[in-house]
């Protein structure tokens, strides 16, 4: 009865396109009989939908006679708008010369078509200069920057922990400004990295004012998610305190509690962040769906005081026997305060066939040392990255659940949430588990995060949007990579379309790079 309903509403309200569509009824790609979701959170309805040039220009019943270039049946398959990533470490990929690199294969299999990067507050300088490499070379999705902090605060301070001097904070403000001019979003920061860790809150703020001044958002890896430093419930109050004082909407990238002792947390998080809506505050989140987050060892267990100056200060310090008792104290701390084991921290390096899929705990008994032991050595010539499986899936429904956490990957490289994120959720947390609604998991990949960061004509399905739609079979939709074997393409998207252009076509890469370099209020028409 709903469906039968909402195909009579969709009839009504899009009866100006049919009419658009009898007008000029040569299409460019006619789509019929797909489920649609329209990115709303709203159930779907069984509708065609036409695209002409970039856009959108048809959703309805179309005729028999209506034409077009290409048709394709969507029967069996569900239809949505592309999906929206909003935090990856894709850039350097996206401005590779390896053409087949940037079209970002890994995104695209996922049903992905917009990607954000610059997280973490790390990422080029100047935006501008990057945005127009990717408009020059082309790129296979549409991609966004945030102002990366850590790169601003490198540029003025270098790696020190220093706090800024007015001087400092002005020059800082002054790159924040002419990257938000450039297009960038909004800023980025990682206060639990170098150099981002030695910031204070009200250099923060008084940087996330620039960008609230542009319509840009504050988009955080916060300053523990854990119990590492602060804990995670200080570092959410510092998160909300940079939301209200600076005016801006306030993003928390893969918010999650890390570490044992911190688990069950979440449902105090989540009433803080509902306090904080009653007050007025603009608060979101994203959020992928694995227990492991993947950082560099150093980040993940040396304390921060040990890494001031960055890697070569770090190394020095590691060489001091008078600090080495306090630097190998401190990394056995972090050890049991991120996982309880170092059994549980799997070494992520495809290049070094000696460390890569070994544990910590596997390499400290290896060289028959203790695990802190095992860290210090690695690190005094090697930067690795660190699977650490330090989250609950207690709190990870926790946070699934809420009408404000949107899906996001983090992905780079190493994880397999780089490759499975968007149809991890479809088919574990939908289509199995039923913690979400199908309606439900599409909007918060697509339509929620293009609202949260202001991403013109895209998002939804709709008359005169840009045409970045996927089909997907819910048979088949499967993430298929793992942590023993992370780099594994998705399946189940049989057709991705990216500004108008089939990109995924029956399943096969089209060689076509259709992705846009967006710009912050640019596409609105």
């Amino acid at each position: 009865m709903i469906k039968r309903l909402l195909v009579l509403a969709c009839g009504v309200m899009l009866h100006a396109a049919l009419l658009v569509a009898k007008d000029n009824p040569t299409l460019d790609i006619l789509i019929r009989n797909a489920w649609v979701f329209d990115g709303t959170g709203s159930d779907s309805v069984q509708v065609d939908v036409g695209i002409s040039g970039e856009r959108i220009v048809f959703i309805g019943r179309a005729e028999a006679a209506m034409q077009a270039e290409r048709e394709i049946d969507g029967t069996g398959l569900y239809l949505s708008p592309g999906f929206i990533d909003p935090h990856t470490h894709q850039n350097g990929r996206l401005s590779s010369e390896n053409a087949q690199t940037r079209a970002l294969l890994r995104c695209l299999r996922q049903g992905v078509t917009t990607i954000f990067a610059g997280n973490d507050g790390s990422g080029p300088l100047p935006i501008g200069e990057t945005l127009r490499q990717w408009e020059m070379e082309g790129i296979g999705v549409n991609a966004a920057l945030f102002v990366p902090h850590g790169s601003v605060r490198a540029a003025v301070m270098g790696y020190r922990n220093i706090g800024a001097s007015p001087d400092q904070i002005e020059r800082m403000k002054g790159l924040v400004e002419a990257s938000m001019k450039e297009g960038a979003f909004g800023l980025s920061t990682g206060l639990f990295y170098t150099p981002g860790f030695f910031s204070t809150t009200d250099e923060v703020i008084e940087l996330s004012k620039v960008a609230a001044a542009y319509g840009g958002v504050y988009d955080t890896h916060q300053r523990d998610e854990g119990s590492q430093n602060i804990g995670v419930i200080n570092s959410v109050k510092e998160v909300l305190e940079i939301a209200e004082k600076a005016a801006i909407p306030v993003h928390f990238s893969h918010i999650k509690v890390s570490g044992k002792p911190s688990w069950g947390k979440s449902e105090e998080i989540i009433r803080m962040v509902e306090e904080a809506h009653r007050k007025g505050l603009k608060v979101t989140a994203n959020q992928y769906p694995y227990l492991a987050s993947r950082t560099g060892l150093g980040s993940a267990l040396v304390p921060a005081w040990v890494r001031d100056g960055g890697t070569s200060a770090m190394r020095q310090r590691f060489k001091d026997e008078t600090l080495r008792d306090s630097i190998l104290r401190g990394i056995a701390e972090s050890i049991e305060v991120r996982t309880g084991t170092a059994d549980l921290l799997f070494l992520s390096i495809p290049s070094d066939t000696f460390l890569n899929g070994k544990s910590v705990g596997e390499i400290a008994g290896i060289w028959g040392v203790k695990p802190e032991e095992a860290v210090l050595r690695i690190l005094a010539e090697k930067s690795p990255s660190v699977h650490s499986f330090s989250m609950s899936e207690d709190d990870l429904l926790n946070f699934m659940r809420q009408p404000w956490v949107m899906v996001g990957s983090d992905g780079g490289g190493g994880h397999p949430r780089a490759f499975g994120t968007f149809p991890r959720v479809l088919r574990r947390y939908v289509l199995d588990k039923g913690v979400l609604s199908l309606a439900q998991a599409i909007h918060k990949s697509s339509g929620l995060t293009a609202e949260t960061f202001n991403v013109k004509q895209r998002g939804f399905i709709k008359q005169g949007y840009y045409a970045d739609i996927i089909l997907f079979d819910p048979k088949t939709i499967q993430d298929n990579a793992t942590f023993d074997d992370a780099e594994q393409m998705a399946s189940g998207v049989s057709y991705v379309i990216v500004n108008g252009k089939l990109t995924i076509d029956n399943g096969k890469y089209t060689q076509v790079l259709a992705g846009k370099a967006l710009r912050l209020n640019e596409g609105a028409e």
